[in-house]
């Protein structure tokens, strides 16, 4: 299935990438994003993708490869001020934060996003980290009901973590399909009335906790001065309250100091043909803002540049 970015229109009016400047996307995916945007830094841009998912640095790195000035590193979008160091790269024009995962992450990774299929319980972008099969076995059954709960608003939590633990204990849960079965029987008959799977919130849960989802959004939040240069845009696109939230309020602390300049008060959200076309769009919510000097007064954009002074660095570098 070919990945369809969410909110491609408006991603790119706020970021407003332009030729010669210095765009990040932290979390590249199946690339959808990546590739209108290098179409508008170019001529003179410079472009860095970074995905913890090696399969899709490595994909994007071979449709591009012997073009300058592209460079895709397997690495956390949370540790973008260590990975700018080590590649000798600038404060960047504009970061973008896609923090869904792809349609190729689930269908073809293999890796157990999906509870449609029956694959190994890996449920882990990088493939170093230790993956749920392992994580569950060692988890305590109040633990693992909070985060069910918290993580997947599942309402039944508690009913689905003992059921959990009890089959541990027996057999290791190995396999996307053996846990999909048994949060199902953990359920009551007509669960959600066929509205969405009964797995679903579980394995929304697991997948948040094993990549540590929310631990990187917030950090990420923290690190925007060491990452995007003042006048630099930031556009971030959630799928998750918990997400939001941790976003909407570091936005809201950076607009009080005066160091960020907010361009969506409100979350943007899908439209309802956006939802019909592109099912992946109805829990999806855009913030952006503008990086600011702190102290700096801020200024309606000017005509023509709407995120004000054009960057040097593709002049300066390319």
């Amino acid at each position: 299935m070919k990945h369809q970015s969410v909110f491609l229109k408006e991603t790119l009016k706020h970021l407003d990438p332009r030729p010669g400047e210095f765009i990040i996307d932290g979390t590249l995916d199946g690339g959808g994003h990546a590739e209108e945007i290098l179409a508008r830094i170019s001529p003179g841009g410079k472009f860095l993708g970074v995905d913890l998912d090696p399969s899709m640095t490595t994909r994007f790195a071979e449709r591009h490869k012997g073009e300058e000035n592209i460079l895709a590193v397997q690495g956390n979008y949370a540790d973008l001020p260590a990975i700018l160091a080590e590649h000798h790269l600038p404060k960047a024009d504009g970061l973008l934060l896609d923090l869904g995962f792809s349609s190729e992450q689930l269908e073809e990774s293999g890796r157990g996003f999906s509870f449609l299929r029956d694959e190994p319980l890996l449920m882990t972008y990088d493939p170093a980290a230790r993956p749920v099969r392992e994580l569950l076995q060692h988890v305590n059954e109040r633990d693992l009901e909070k985060i069910i709960s918290e993580y997947g608003g599942e309402r039944y939590a508690r009913r689905v973590a003992k059921g959990i633990k009890i089959s541990g204990q027996r057999r290791k849960i190995a396999t996307s399909g053996e846990l999909r079965d048994l949060v199902r029987r953990s359920l009551p008959h007509g669960y959600e009335r066929g509205r969405i799977d009964p797995a679903t919130r579980t394995f929304q849960a697991l997948r948040i906790w094993a990549n540590d989802e929310l631990k990187n959004v917030a950090q990420a939040m923290k690190n925007i001065s060491q990452v995007v240069a003042p006048g630099g845009r930031i556009v971030v696109l959630s799928f998750h309250s918990l997400e939001d939230r941790i976003i909407k309020e570091a936005f809201r602390d950076g607009g009080r100091a005066g160091t960020l300049e907010l361009y969506t008060k409100k979350p943007l959200e899908a439209s309802r043909g956006e939802m019909r076309d592109n099912p992946r769009s109805r829990s999806a919510k855009l913030r952006a803002a503008r990086v600011l000097v702190p102290g700096a007064v801020k200024e309606a954009p000017e005509k023509n540049e709407p995120h004000g002074k054009k960057s040097s660095y593709g002049r300066k570098h390319s």
